[in-house]
């Protein structure tokens, strides 16, 4: 068959079947169409043009090119190139970037028959995409802005700023990444590459008793079938807790169905892949536990050697029986939460080498300093001979801080020393790695008779699967934030993080603050019902203020910023028919005990070149362009001649991008290093020639937080209780229409100090993105320790034509620590959106939903 591809004729003698797809990326080495889901079509990730329409290209089999034109970015033009990536990185409408090329492709299509479309069109037009960074909002913009540009064959200017704080700084690295040349993992070829595939358990609980590898090891281009013995040192990893196997053993149990026991080495993805399916194993099917509550019984099958409970947190501060009796008003109801899918767009995969006695290994992870520290631990080697270099990932939202095909790929190169890639497929993704906790939150909550919170008394039992990835920690965080973003003298809490047959769950944008928050904003809404008070007055009179203290029993000593949200969405909720508040408060880093630590480097190596190296994920949210805007803040520096480098070979060590902190630890290490530098630029005149050669290293640590269990549960609680060095807070309005449909939703974020605004906007907007879908559409059941299903399509991730329209408020109450003021936005974004939704709809049919997710009224005809 014949066809032009980018303006050049192609002959094909292949397989007409072959996915289109298959052919631009593995034959052309055309890495713009990204493969998301395939072959599920629901993604959007791979689209291309085929004769002026927008097709996906991982369902487009190849006789439909036949006779036909296929254009991939690569085939725009340069000016159209420009455009769009102008249009993109003007508007803010890319975050992580793995879903913009598809998309840029469909709105090429769009402006070429409709060359002035309106937003609506857009937004219909977008409908076979997905992206979990955005909220969609700003890719609206971006399309509009391109659209306009090419219709009075005009440029888009590219932005140019300063790059200090506050400015509308362009993301750093962005425009390569629209138009789809900024590689991700799966991106990379390497000469020689070996491919890996893993076999998976059959069942959720089942003790192996043999592998036969017979039939897969006779696959033509099969080099090697790995085993648990081939591991050479530790086999169990984990962040915390090491109780994951990286491979089950031949006479142990499997915990989960995404339990890997065997991994196929082969020439090609497709050979390894085949031989996977080839490997027969001879199982001792158990019965699965997979309730909690089940595994919590005396006589329930104990699924690791300590048992069922992975861990609790208790809670006890004041006189429970006093505050009961001194409530005029007490609302009381068992919450329900989901599990659901983190749905980044880009699936997981890495690339792994030998090099000299060690291995570098290429990472898509939110650490690539967690990742050597296990990877070593693997191997038997130490960890000066492990290498991770961070490849940019396509999303993250906590589901790629557990370990999972790095160990594999790096297991394979150390054995064959060969260099190899594994990767999952969408399906194996969802098998495979945790998610948000489903919880049961039996709350009781009290006030006076003047509308003053007496008491909170939460139960909280959280479905941590089959391993305890971050569970404890989840569970742990939920029981911390349990009293809300108000002020309650009496706490009473319990929170218990359960081991069952599940999959395992762990780190989610909101840890576990999400759960809870949605359940005290219910109660908060019923006492006020009860009581005859007016909701918004009764959240700004028992909002956290300076001196006032959280579930812990911490007492801020500043940057309490909830009234300034409140007090930003007052007009607007008191015009509303049909409206909910609900109010957020998310710990900034980690802490509990455990140190936030970071460090910086600047090399000036240059007059025109100055390498930045440290240790945090970049995954869309921004934080290379945070470090850029603070040296360029201190020292005056042009941005572009700024490089950020995140690689364990510059010793910069980090730990997991996670617990928003990631700004203020890069932040204020940067403050550091960069005030170096500028002090040596004041003595050279500004001349950065006469500094060629010299690096400036910057630091910055929290080893003072309190941990939960001393700070409530012990006879000798600390003089000074600060379980975390910083809080973000924010208020979320959800306005209905006559129909009960969710018209608009209006958030007001206290950042601290937006550093960004830009950035700011788009986080808050994708964080309502995945707060909206958490509380109406998306679920990702299971039934017997098996999912119901593992299509994208299936997870309710809402597209773009189903979002309201949203406003973003930033409000700026500094923190005593953060740099400048700041504080974290990433998380904090989701935290109260399903209370408000809930709280919302009850206000249009008088009922009271406490159970996620909520299904909406039926429309009126």
């Amino acid at each position: 068959m014949n066809f032009v591809l980018n303006g050049q004729l192609k002959h094909f003698e292949g397989d007409p079947d072959l996915p289109l797809l298959t052919y631009l990326r593995q034959h052309e080495g055309i890495i713009s169409p990204k493969d998301g889901c395939s072959p599920q079509a629901a993604c959007g990730c791979c689209a291309v043009d085929l004769n002026g329409k927008a097709v996906l290209s991982c369902v487009t089999p190849m006789k439909k090119a036949d006779g036909g034109q296929v254009t991939t970015t690569e085939g725009l033009g340069e000016y159209r190139q420009r455009v769009f990536a102008h249009a993109f990185v003007a508007t803010g409408g890319i975050q992580c970037g793995f879903c913009i090329p598809g998309m840029v492709m469909q709105a090429n299509a769009l402006i070429n028959r409709q060359p002035q479309p309106n937003r609506d069109e857009i937004t219909r037009a977008l409908t076979p995409h997905l992206c979990r960074c955005t909220g969609y909002k700003k890719i609206v913009d971006a399309i509009e802005v391109a659209a306009g540009a090419i219709w009075h064959e005009e440029e888009v200017p590219q932005p140019v700023t300063p790059g200090h704080v506050g400015d509308r700084h362009p993301k750093y690295d962005s425009y390569s990444a629209v138009l789809g040349q900024r590689p991700y993992v799966d991106d990379i070829q390497i000469e020689g590459m070996l491919h890996g595939a893993l076999r998976f358990s059959d069942y959720p609980r089942a003790r192996v008793r043999r592998l036969d590898t017979t039939a897969a090891s006779q696959v033509p281009g099969v080099l090697r079938i790995v085993t648990a013995a081939d591991v050479p040192g530790r086999r169990h990893v984990g962040l915390i807790q090491q109780d994951w196997p990286l491979m089950v053993a031949v006479g142990e149990e499997t915990r989960y169905i995404g339990d890997v026991l065997a991994e196929v080495v082969a020439e090609t993805e497709q050979a390894a892949r085949l031989a996977a399916t080839k490997i027969e194993v001879d199982y001792e099917v158990l019965a699965p536990l997979t309730d909690p509550f089940e595994a919590l019984l005396p006589d329930a099958p104990q699924l690791h050697p300590a048992g069922n409970v992975l861990d609790s947190t208790i809670i006890k501060r004041g006189d429970l029986q006093a505050a009961q009796r001194a409530s005029a008003f007490i609302s009381s109801d068992r919450y329900q939460t989901q599990r659901i899918e983190h749905g980044y767009m880009e699936p997981e995969a890495a690339i792994a080498y030998p090099e000299e006695d060690g291995l570098t290994v290429l990472s898509q992870s939110q650490g690539v300093y967690e990742d050597r520290t296990q990877i070593a631990a693997l191997m038997g080697l130490p960890e000066e001979q492990i290498r991770v270099i961070l490849v940019p990932n396509g999303g993250g939202f906590g589901g790629k801080e557990d370990l999972s095909v790095q160990g594999h790929a790096a297991l394979i190169a150390y054995l064959l020393r060969r260099p190899v890639k594994v990767k999952l497929t969408r399906d194996e993704s969802i098998r495979m790695h945790p998610k948000r906790h489903p919880m049961v939150l039996d709350y009781r909550v009290g006030c006076d008779a003047a509308g003053k919170l007496t008491f909170v008394q939460a139960r909280i039992i959280g479905d941590s699967g089959a391993y305890a990835s971050v569970g404890a920690k989840v569970l742990e965080r939920a029981a911390g934030h349990a009293t809300g973003a108000y002020h309650v003298s009496v706490a009473d809490i319990e929170a218990v993080a359960v081991y069952t047959n599940n999959v395992p769950c762990g780190a989610m944008r909101g840890f576990g603050v999400n759960q809870a928050a949605f359940a005290i904003e219910g109660c908060i809404d019923d006492l006020c019902q009860q009581g005859g008070f007016d909701r918004w007055q009764f959240r700004y009179d028992n909002a956290i203020t300076e001196g006032s203290m959280t579930a812990t029993g911490q007492v801020i000593e500043g940057g309490a910023g909830l009234r300034a949200t409140l007090l930003a969405v007052e007009d607007e909720f008191r015009a509303a028919r049909f409206a909910g508040l609900a109010c957020g408060i998310k710990n900034t880093g980690i802490g509990n005990g455990v140190t936030d630590a970071s460090r910086v480097r600047i090399s000036v190596l240059a007059a025109d070149r100055i390498v930045v190296d440290h240790g945090w994920t970049e995954m869309g949210q921004g934080v290379h362009t945070v470090a850029l805007q603070t040296l360029c803040t201190e020292t005056g520096v042009d941005p572009s001649i700024v490089e950020m480098r995140v690689d364990t070979a510059s010793g910069q060590e980090a730990g997991m991008t996670t617990a928003s902190r990631a700004t203020s630890l890069v932040g204020n290490a940067m403050i550091d290093a960069a005030r170096k530098l500028r002090a040596d630029l004041d003595q050279t005149g500004g001349r950065l020639d006469s500094l060629v050669g010299r690096a400036y290293e910057g630091s910055w640590r929290v080893e003072w937080t309190t941990p939960v269990k001393a700070a409530t549960t012990t006879s000798e609680v600390p003089e000074r209780i600060a379980t975390h060095y910083s809080y973000s807070y924010a208020t979320q309005l959800v306005i209905l229409d006559d129909d009960g449909q969710i018209a608009k939703i209006v958030a007001a974020h206290d950042a601290g100090k937006i550093f960004n605004p830009t950035l700011f906007e788009g986080q808050v907007e994708g964080s309502l993105h995945m707060g909206l879908g958490y509380a109406i559409s998306e679920d990702l059941p299971m039934e017997g320790g098996y999912f119901k299903s593992t299509r994208l399509r299936q997870c309710g991730i809402l597209r773009a034509k189903e979002m309201p329209e949203i406003e973003v408020i930033g409000v700026e109450v500094a923190d005593p620590y953060g740099p400048y003021g700041a504080k974290g936005v990433g998380e904090i974004g989701l935290v109260p959106t399903a209370g408000a939704v809930a709280n919302a709809l009850c206000q249009f049919d008088g009922v009271r939903r406490t159970r996620l997710p909520m299904a909406l009224p039926k429309r009126a005809r």
